[in-house]
């Protein structure tokens, strides 16, 4: 597993590196009020002086050398819109703590309600009615079906009338963080529920279910011990990748609650034209996703021993 590790380390680097070349390149492209704070009020010897010292003059493989050469030294560039001077990781930095703790938040509740939904979807999907799963495949198909901007905008409206509940979030409120954790578990309440009852629905009709069955081992030991821990491996994969989705919806309803984290820090930063900041949280966001994919596989490996992840075998 080690070298796997070695090799997927080597190739999510060379991913991150693809990536983040093209965003610095589609960014040099943009219109270059973007690195200037008062860009209308200056003259052309001064815009041009400017360009000179932020170094936006070099050749474009100059300037991308420059900027990885920075990211070795834990230097990222300033801020030239959002604050002014300011080292754009220590605005990320002020930022992340709180963007972390609602995705992980919204993590932890998916976990909580989808998948104990999933198992009684699958378990109802072999009884007489199937009440739980036609429920449960009416909610996926909603929460599947409907864009996710349309229910987060349901969820403040509607939510916020109840009793002490607020429209927009307050840290020293914890009331206020509740709508916008649900806003962000509900798409991954939906996606583990309709996964796991897939994964084990087939569990089920595989041969060892049906030789424990015969053998009168009780269906709630089977289902447990079997069914479920077979189904949760491919599931477990997953996960991680989660992760990622839940900070990236979070772009949305940060901006929504008026949440001062990541996900809003992204929005204001795109709307301002502020290069440096948009390119630095994009470089983290494609990290964590990179991160995410390999922590996916090596988790699975984890509970399955059965799984060699090798060349042919767990790579994507």
């Amino acid at each position: 597993m080690a070298k796997y590790i070695g090799k997927r380390l080597l190739r999510s680097l060379l991913t991150l590196l693809i990536i983040i070349t093209i965003v610095f390149s589609l960014l040099r492209l943009m219109p270059i009020e973007g690195y200037f704070q008062n860009y209308e009020k200056m003259t052309t010897t001064q815009i041009q002086v400017g360009l000179q010292q932020l170094g936006l003059k070099d050749p474009l493989p100059v300037q991308m050398l420059h900027f990885w050469q920075g990211v070795a030294r834990g230097n990222w560039g300033e801020s030239h819109k959002y604050r002014v001077g300011v080292d754009v990781m220590t605005i990320i930095a002020g930022k992340m703590p709180l963007s972390l703790a609602l995705g992980m938040a919204a993590l932890g509740i998916a976990l909580l309600l989808g998948l104990p939904l999933g198992i009684l979807m699958a378990r109802s999907a072999s009884s007489k009615w199937k009440i739980l799963d036609r429920f449960g495949t009416v909610f996926v198909v909603i929460i599947q079906a409907i864009p996710s901007a349309i229910y987060h905008l349901l969820i403040q409206f509607y939510g916020s009338q109840l009793p002490g509940f607020e429209m927009f979030f307050s840290a020293g409120k914890p009331i206020t963080w509740l709508l916008p954790i649900f806003s962000l578990s509900l798409g991954n309440i939906a996606y583990y529920a309709m996964w796991l009852r897939r994964y084990m629905v087939d569990e089920s009709n595989k041969d060892y279910v049906k030789l424990a069955r015969a053998k009168g081992v009780p269906s709630a030991q089977i289902s447990r011990r079997h069914v479920f821990r077979n189904a949760f491996v491919p599931l477990a994969q997953f996960i991680p990748t989660s992760v990622i989705l839940t900070l990236m919806g979070s772009l949305y309803v940060e901006s929504l609650y008026s949440i001062p984290g990541m996900g809003g820090l992204l929005v204001q930063a795109i709307q301002l034209q502020d290069n440096t900041l948009v390119q630095a949280l994009v470089l983290i966001y494609a990290a964590i996703s990179i991160l995410g994919l390999l922590v996916g596989d090596i988790l699975m490996a984890l509970l399955d021993p059965r799984i060699t992840l090798g060349k042919k075998e767990g790579g994507r």
